[in-house]
């Protein structure tokens, strides 16, 4: 079969992966699942994985196939497995679980202690087949297309972690702040608008980006390069700051905005990264103010993300791309061309 693989990490985009031909995997395990891949989302962590920003957080052997949020059909299964059958379209959760070791136990997937992330350490979904195991697919209902929902894998649900968590702390009349209305912003906001009874304020140094945050149910929409953002923050929420804000971003830039809009009690969720807090400790302290990462999602999760795109609560922005063209979507994703989420169809 065709793969998308990685020989050596590079910043040069235009060069990152080759096609290469490769032995279709088959399900020698007995929770074994073979997933025909109709669609597999590009994402900015296959960028740092091409740069080698992972090297020091996961083992990494290359050559590696990347890709990890996909979907399709299911061609074999493992003896043991039933969930799935052959026919069926799914989703696959980004992680590969054990089931038995103490977080998975917890509900907590991306805690497992014997995870295995297809494209990131696992050959993943840039290729014509995947293999997968049964405790990370899910059946998607009738009317969905694999390949549009593919990148909902791992930028949907992560959107859907962060704004889970937010929400808990939101209540009807309160503030919360969107950074950034790409790829994962887009989803962020509409999980917020149906999750909660909050004020969306959607930050975007694009007018098109701020256009689309309105569209999708955001108050107001501001540019971080031209307005100031502590000011009209302050005036929306009467100066009492934004209760949750959710940085898509994870610029220097953006993670020094939460401190300055925040309101008492407050969290600034680091979702998108690269960046750093630079932050003294007193600023945590005053007004109780925290930052929280987000790592992807339970797979419960991504099932409650699922019940929303069916319901039509959420819609992803997407463009397709045949595997052919994978460089061109890598170098249009690092200089910010992609609107919306890029899914190859291999």
């Amino acid at each position: 079969m065709r793969a998308a693989r990685l020989h050596e990490y590079t910043d040069d985009m235009s060069e990152a992966l080759s096609i290469d031909d490769v032995d279709k995997p088959t399900a020698t395990g007995s929770h074994d699942v073979i997933v025909e891949i109709e669609g597999a989302g590009w994402c900015q962590t296959d960028n740092h994985v091409v740069e080698g920003m992972w090297t020091d957080y996961v083992p990494q052997q290359l050559p590696l196939t990347l890709g990890h949020e996909n979907a399709g059909t299911v061609v074999e299964v493992g003896e043991e497995v039933t969930t799935v059958s052959t026919g069926d379209r799914v989703i696959c959760h980004p992680v590969m679980t054990c089931g038995t070791c103490r977080p998975c136990r917890q509900g907590e997937d991306m805690y497992c202690e014997n995870v295995a992330f297809p494209g990131l350490t696992h050959d993943g979904g840039f290729a014509e087949y995947l293999k997968t195991n049964d405790r990370a697919v899910i059946p998607l209902p009738g009317e969905v297309d694999p390949a549009d929902i593919a990148p909902h894998a791992d930028a949907g649900i992560t959107a859907y972690h962060a704004v889970k968590k937010a929400t808990r702390e939101l209540n009807p009349g309160d503030t919360a702040v969107v950074i950034g209305v790409g790829g994962l912003g887009h989803i962020g906001i509409q999980c917020l608008d149906a999750m909660s009874a909050a004020d969306i304020v959607a930050l975007d140094l694009k007018s098109s980006a701020r256009d689309l945050a309105r569209e999708l149910g955001a108050r107001e929409a501001f540019d971080p390069a031209s307005d100031d953002i502590p000011a009209e923050v302050e005036a929306l929420t009467d100066g009492r700051g934004a209760q949750q804000i959710i940085d898509f971003v994870g610029a220097d830039e953006t993670t020094a905005l939460g401190p300055e809009i925040a309101a008492p009690g407050g969290d600034h969720h680091v979702v998108g990264y690269g960046g750093h807090v630079h932050q003294p400790s007193q600023t945590l302290v005053d007004g109780e103010f925290a930052y929280r990462g987000t790592l992807v999602g339970r797979y419960t999760e991504l099932q409650e993300l699922v019940a929303l795109v069916d319901r039509g609560d959420v819609e992803l922005r997407t463009s397709r791309y045949p595997l052919e063209e994978i460089n061109e979507v890598a170098e249009a994703l690092e200089h910010g061309e992609i609107e919306g989420r890029a899914v190859i169809t291999p």
